[in-house]
């Protein structure tokens, strides 16, 4: 098949900034030039204002709302300073992500002509096109660069290439037609019999790195490795012909074969087939972008997630094998054992992608990948895998809910990309998410593996006062303030001298960073306190080695921050780290035989601290150490001012706390260092800090 190639995603480094320039023009209107030629299968102006579906906008806002990125992301990158058209670009800015099958868009609109719509358009590719003449270029493009921007608006035109065409392939008959330039494939025949093939054990390593020539989403930077058990995978992808023994064995109406979300999905849908089938009589006929055609079984089933776990969940009970759609890391696999690279810029690709071959799937032996088929194309592929950031994964400024929307563990990743995934969609590197009950040009190939499916955690902590306490353990140092719970672990560590260093606990261990501090010199920490929302900070940075929070730059706006135990040089010690929720008033009995004890600004937060502090040395062995830090900040809210140690008048003199904390440990411990301030910094926004002085002294406990 001749056909003139739709131009792939620039290399964005070279020597030639003025043929960068012009690759770069190219790529811009050809991309617009493809997204308005779309909206030509649109068979009149109804057609842009009837919904295809209720969970959407109508078509008039997808041809808008690419033009309006561009606008008000140039518009954030400095590029330009001035809008088109501010009501425009408000109304056409964000679309609908809808949570679940049941969400109905209700906002009325005044939607602008189709005219105005174009018109917009035009400016927009004006403005854009002399942006591309005169912006100061520098080989290669990054990340900082303001061309990153322009590069970041034409791919995001061509993801909506390809959502617009699911919307119009979802749009009533009656609005569409059909079109020169967008032809489906006519070939079909008998559907071949998947097979089972043995795919080896072997690693995966994913993630871009920032010196990668080619412009990438957010999601798809960092780093994760993974070692793959051998699994068995089918050969080609479930055909609309295997799919159907699922329908005809009344699968769409045993919930057993349906997870939970699914069986939700499926009860208020009421399906009974793909969305893209149609029954007239006895015969089944199926719906491409613009006609309706005898069901080609031969070619891949296009469904959504819960359709796709369901048809596995059955398949595996009737065969009595272990089967279920693969991860993101067993795709990675895939990919690598049928040996495939990325869409050549000057030849046709190896598999049904980028528009090289059809405006449609096409059968599912068409494409051979090694020894599979459509590894590469055709249509999107669910995999189990809910998307998550890498490790190093950060936001671009510019672009800051592209992708973290969509940590929520309700986004599956698809892979592989479809007909029409173009640009970035069509890489390697690609990592796109969708709601499982989302429709996409997507279909699924099974795995057989008893290795459980791989589930990453997505999760951000976004309680404010708990990302603030990640932050202040984990976080930057701000006004060279060093970190308060490492200087006190290291204070600690030193004056230990020659002292038995078997067991420390770290009592009032809030979000964790001084119990993993400690495990540098004992053999055993332990880290204990009252919240357990705190607590599971710690957990998790022993079972992931990574956390998570956003924090507030000012009102609703945030930014997010990714944290490891390996980049802190804490990674080699979690294995001597645990942690438990307790009241330090009442510690249960196991929790003695302590070399050290360190109470981080505890005492000043309890309800009975003389209770505390008159039984703690039954926890500390002879010679062990007491490190109390405190600000002494006294307040009725925590303890009531009966049980204060100090802050007050007794006798007519000033009594501190400093003189209770003698008075009390005085009969058992002998102050050996202090009390000296150590200060610390609490990340309040982007503007307000807490800058507090915490009192630390060190207690030897008299044998």
């Amino acid at each position: 098949m001749s056909k003139k190639l739709f131009q792939r995603t620039p290399v964005l480094d070279g020597n030639d900034v003025n043929a960068k320039r012009e690759e770069i023009r190219s790529y811009f209107h050809t991309t617009l030039d493809y997204y308005e030629q779309l909206f030509e299968t649109l068979r009149n102006d109804e057609a842009y204002y009837v919904k295809p579906i209720t969970l959407r906008h109508p078509l008039i806002f997808y041809l808008g709302h690419t033009a309006t990125f561009f606008t008000n992301k140039l518009i954030l990158a400095g590029l330009i300073t001035e809008r088109i058209n501010p009501k425009v670009e408000s109304m056409f800015a964000v679309g609908v992500d809808e949570m679940s099958w049941d969400d109905l868009d209700t906002t009325h609109y005044d939607w602008p002509s189709i005219e105005e719509v174009m018109t917009y358009r035009r400016t927009m590719r004006s403005i854009v096109d002399k942006l591309i003449s005169d912006t100061p270029l520098t080989l290669p493009i990054t990340w900082e660069s303001p061309w990153w921007t322009i590069i970041m608006g034409i791919e995001h035109e061509r993801i909506h290439l390809e959502t617009s065409s699911v919307l119009i392939r979802q749009h009533a008959l009656q609005y569409v037609q059909p079109h020169p330039a967008w032809q489906p494939c006519r070939k079909s025949g008998a559907a071949p019999e998947n097979q089972l093939v043995t795919v080896p054990a072997g690693k995966v390593q994913i993630g871009k790195s920032n010196t990668d020539p080619v412009f990438g989403w957010d999601n798809e930077y960092g780093h994760h490795s993974a070692k793959i058990q051998t699994f068995q995978a089918g050969r080609y992808l479930v055909s609309n012909q295997e799919f159907l023994a699922f329908v005809e064995a009344n699968g769409y109406g045993v919930e057993d074969h349906w997870e939970e979300e699914g069986r939700g999905w499926l009860k208020h849908t009421r399906a009974q087939y793909p969305t893209f089938w149609l029954k007239q009589g006895n015969e089944w006929y199926f719906r491409l972008m613009t006609e309706e055609v005898p069901m080609p079984w031969d070619w891949p089933v296009e469904v959504n997630y819960h359709e796709a776990k369901a048809f596995c969940n059955w398949k595996a009970k009737t065969s009595g094998l272990p089967i279920r759609l693969p991860t993101e890391d067993e795709w990675y696999r895939l990919y690598d054992v049928a040996n495939l690279s990325e869409v050549p810029h000057n030849a046709p690709a190896a598999g049904n992608i980028h528009l090289d071959y059809y405006a449609s799937s096409c059968p599912i032996n068409e494409f051979p990948q090694g020894e599979f088929f459509d590894i590469v194309g055709n249509v999107w592929q669910w995999t189990e895998t809910p998307t998550y950031p890498f490790e190093g994964f950060e936001v671009h400024p510019h672009y800051d809910d592209f992708t973290t929307p969509t940590f929520d563990d309700r986004h599956n990743l698809i892979k592989g990309g479809s007909w029409i995934a173009c640009g970035n969609e069509a890489l390697k590197a690609s990592r796109y998410a969708f709601r499982r009950h989302f429709f996409q040009h997507a279909g699924f190939r099974y795995v057989v593996t008893d290795t459980p499916a791989f589930q990453p955690s997505s999760h951000y902590e976004t309680d404010k006062l708990l990302s603030e306490y990640a932050e202040f353990h984990y976080g930057d140092t701000y006004f060279d303030v060093p970190n308060f719970p490492a200087a006190l672990a290291k204070l600690a560590i030193s004056a230990m001298g020659n002292r038995p260093a078997h067991k420390a606990l770290d009592l009032g261990c809030a979000s964790g960073r001084a119990t993993f501090e400690l495990a540098k010199h004992f053999d055993h920490v332990t880290g204990v306190d009252f919240s357990a929302r705190f607590i599971n900070q710690g957990v998790q940075l022993v079972q992931q080695g990574v956390l998570r929070y956003t924090l507030t730059d000012e009102g609703e706006l945030v930014f997010y921050k990714e944290r490891s135990l390996a980049n802190l040089g804490l990674d080699d010690v979690k294995h001597k780290v645990e942690f438990f929720q307790g009241d330090a008033c009442n510690l249960k009995p196991i929790l003695t035989g302590y070399d050290l004890i360190l109470a981080a600004n505890l005492i000043d937060r309890l309800y009975d601290p003389a209770k505390f502090l008159a039984n703690v040395h039954s926890r500390v062995n002879p010679g062990g150490l007491l490190l109390l830090a405190s600000p002494y900040t006294w307040l009725e809210e925590h303890t009531k001012r009966e049980a204060w140690i100090g802050g007050f008048k007794r006798d007519g003199e000033s009594f501190t706390t400093l003189d209770g904390l003698k008075e009390i440990l005085g009969s058992h411990f002998r102050l050996i260092q202090g009390p000296q301030e150590v200060p610390f910094v609490i990340r309040e926004t982007k503007r307000k800090f807490q800058h507090t002085l915490s009192e630390v002294t060190i207690w030897e406990k008299i044998a």
